[in-house]
Protein backbone atom coordinates (compact mmCIF):
# COMPACT_ATOMS: atom_id res chain seq x y z
CA UNK A 1 0.00 0.00 0.00
CA UNK A 2 2.80 2.39 0.91
CA UNK A 3 4.51 1.59 -2.38
CA UNK A 4 1.34 2.61 -4.29
CA UNK A 5 1.17 5.95 -2.45
CA UNK A 6 4.86 6.57 -3.12
CA UNK A 7 4.33 5.78 -6.79
CA UNK A 8 1.36 8.21 -7.02
CA UNK A 9 3.03 10.94 -5.00
CA UNK A 10 5.76 11.72 -7.56
CA UNK A 11 3.37 12.37 -10.49
CA UNK A 12 1.07 14.36 -8.19
CA UNK A 13 3.96 16.60 -7.14
CA UNK A 14 4.93 17.04 -10.81
CA UNK A 15 1.36 18.04 -11.72
CA UNK A 16 1.17 20.54 -8.86
CA UNK A 17 4.58 22.03 -9.77
CA UNK A 18 3.48 22.35 -13.41
CA UNK A 19 0.26 24.07 -12.37
CA UNK A 20 2.15 26.55 -10.17
CA UNK A 21 4.60 27.31 -12.97
CA UNK A 22 1.70 27.87 -15.39
CA UNK A 23 0.00 30.24 -12.90
CA UNK A 24 3.22 32.23 -12.50
CA UNK A 25 3.59 32.45 -16.28
CA UNK A 26 0.02 33.77 -16.56
CA UNK A 27 0.63 36.30 -13.78
CA UNK A 28 3.83 37.56 -15.46
CA UNK A 29 2.03 37.85 -18.78
CA UNK A 30 -0.70 39.96 -17.14
CA UNK A 31 1.90 42.09 -15.36
CA UNK A 32 3.66 42.85 -18.66
CA UNK A 33 0.34 43.72 -20.26
CA UNK A 34 -0.49 46.16 -17.44
CA UNK A 35 2.96 47.77 -17.61
CA UNK A 36 2.55 48.27 -21.37
CA UNK A 37 -0.89 49.79 -20.76
CA UNK A 38 0.52 52.22 -18.18
CA UNK A 39 3.29 53.30 -20.56
CA UNK A 40 0.77 53.82 -23.36
CA UNK A 41 -1.47 55.79 -21.04
CA UNK A 42 1.41 58.12 -20.13
CA UNK A 43 2.01 58.87 -23.82
CA UNK A 44 -1.71 59.56 -24.31
CA UNK A 45 -1.74 61.88 -21.29
CA UNK A 46 1.20 63.81 -22.75
CA UNK A 47 -0.70 64.14 -26.03
CA UNK A 48 -3.79 65.50 -24.27
CA UNK A 49 -1.64 67.91 -22.26
CA UNK A 50 -0.01 69.26 -25.44
CA UNK A 51 -3.32 69.50 -27.29
CA UNK A 52 -4.82 71.48 -24.40
CA UNK A 53 -1.84 73.83 -24.24
CA UNK A 54 -2.09 74.53 -27.95
CA UNK A 55 -5.88 74.83 -27.98
CA UNK A 56 -5.59 77.39 -25.16
CA UNK A 57 -2.87 79.25 -27.06
CA UNK A 58 -0.37 78.65 -24.26
CA UNK A 59 2.40 77.35 -26.50
CA UNK A 60 4.90 80.21 -26.33
CA UNK A 61 8.27 78.51 -25.91
CA UNK A 62 9.92 76.01 -28.21
CA UNK A 63 11.11 73.95 -25.25
CA UNK A 64 7.50 72.82 -24.67
CA UNK A 65 7.54 71.19 -28.11
CA UNK A 66 10.93 69.59 -27.45
CA UNK A 67 9.71 68.33 -24.07
CA UNK A 68 6.65 66.83 -25.79
CA UNK A 69 8.92 64.97 -28.21
CA UNK A 70 11.00 63.61 -25.34
CA UNK A 71 7.94 62.59 -23.32
CA UNK A 72 6.47 60.66 -26.26
CA UNK A 73 9.72 59.18 -27.65
CA UNK A 74 8.89 55.62 -26.65
CA UNK A 75 5.65 55.71 -28.65
CA UNK A 76 7.51 54.08 -31.56
CA UNK A 77 7.81 50.92 -29.47
CA UNK A 78 4.32 50.96 -27.93
CA UNK A 79 2.04 51.86 -30.85
CA UNK A 80 1.64 51.36 -34.56
CA UNK A 81 3.15 53.79 -37.09
CA UNK A 82 -0.06 55.84 -37.30
CA UNK A 83 0.52 57.13 -33.76
CA UNK A 84 4.07 58.28 -34.64
CA UNK A 85 2.65 60.14 -37.64
CA UNK A 86 0.02 61.73 -35.40
CA UNK A 87 2.65 62.80 -32.83
CA UNK A 88 4.76 64.29 -35.61
CA UNK A 89 1.75 66.21 -36.90
CA UNK A 90 1.06 67.55 -33.40
CA UNK A 91 4.68 68.73 -33.13
CA UNK A 92 4.62 70.33 -36.58
CA UNK A 93 1.36 72.15 -35.94
CA UNK A 94 2.49 73.23 -32.47
CA UNK A 95 5.63 74.70 -34.06
CA UNK A 96 3.53 76.58 -36.62
CA UNK A 97 1.25 77.90 -33.88
CA UNK A 98 4.18 78.95 -31.71
CA UNK A 99 5.87 80.67 -34.66
CA UNK A 100 2.69 82.58 -35.52
CA UNK A 101 2.24 83.60 -31.88
CA UNK A 102 5.82 84.88 -31.72
CA UNK A 103 5.43 86.88 -34.97
CA UNK A 104 2.04 88.32 -33.92
CA UNK A 105 2.02 92.06 -33.22
CA UNK A 106 -0.91 93.93 -31.73
CA UNK A 107 -1.73 97.61 -32.28
CA UNK A 108 0.59 98.72 -29.45
CA UNK A 109 3.68 97.19 -31.01
CA UNK A 110 5.77 98.47 -33.91
CA UNK A 111 5.14 96.58 -37.13
CA UNK A 112 8.26 95.12 -38.79
CA UNK A 113 8.73 95.40 -42.57
CA UNK A 114 6.81 92.73 -44.52
CA UNK A 115 4.49 92.02 -41.61
CA UNK A 116 1.21 90.46 -42.78
CA UNK A 117 -1.19 90.64 -39.87
CA UNK A 118 -4.02 88.81 -41.64
CA UNK A 119 -1.78 85.89 -42.60
CA UNK A 120 -0.52 85.47 -39.04
CA UNK A 121 -3.98 85.71 -37.50
CA UNK A 122 -5.29 83.15 -40.01
CA UNK A 123 -2.44 80.79 -39.17
CA UNK A 124 -3.16 81.11 -35.44
CA UNK A 125 -6.86 80.48 -36.10
CA UNK A 126 -6.22 77.48 -38.35
CA UNK A 127 -3.84 75.77 -35.98
CA UNK A 128 -5.90 76.51 -32.87
CA UNK A 129 -9.03 75.14 -34.55
CA UNK A 130 -7.15 71.94 -35.43
CA UNK A 131 -6.08 71.45 -31.81
CA UNK A 132 -9.62 72.07 -30.54
CA UNK A 133 -10.94 69.52 -33.04
CA UNK A 134 -8.48 66.93 -31.74
CA UNK A 135 -9.83 67.33 -28.23
CA UNK A 136 -13.48 68.21 -28.42
CA UNK A 137 -15.38 68.28 -31.66
CA UNK A 138 -14.35 64.94 -33.15
CA UNK A 139 -12.25 63.55 -30.28
CA UNK A 140 -9.64 62.56 -32.84
CA UNK A 141 -6.96 61.88 -30.23
CA UNK A 142 -9.27 59.64 -28.21
CA UNK A 143 -10.21 57.65 -31.31
CA UNK A 144 -6.61 57.21 -32.44
CA UNK A 145 -5.47 55.91 -29.06
CA UNK A 146 -8.68 54.00 -28.29
CA UNK A 147 -7.67 50.67 -29.79
CA UNK A 148 -4.46 50.69 -27.72
CA UNK A 149 -6.04 51.76 -24.44
CA UNK A 150 -9.37 49.94 -24.48
CA UNK A 151 -9.31 47.39 -21.66
CA UNK A 152 -12.84 46.07 -22.02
Amino acid sequence: MVAVFNALLTPLIAIIATYIAWQQWQANKLKLKMERYERRLRVYQEVIKMLKQCADGEIRVFSAIVDFGAATAEADFLFGPEIRQYLDEISTRASKLRSANVRFKDFTQPVPPGYDHEEIVNEIGTQTAWFVEQLVEKSVAKNKFGKYLNIS
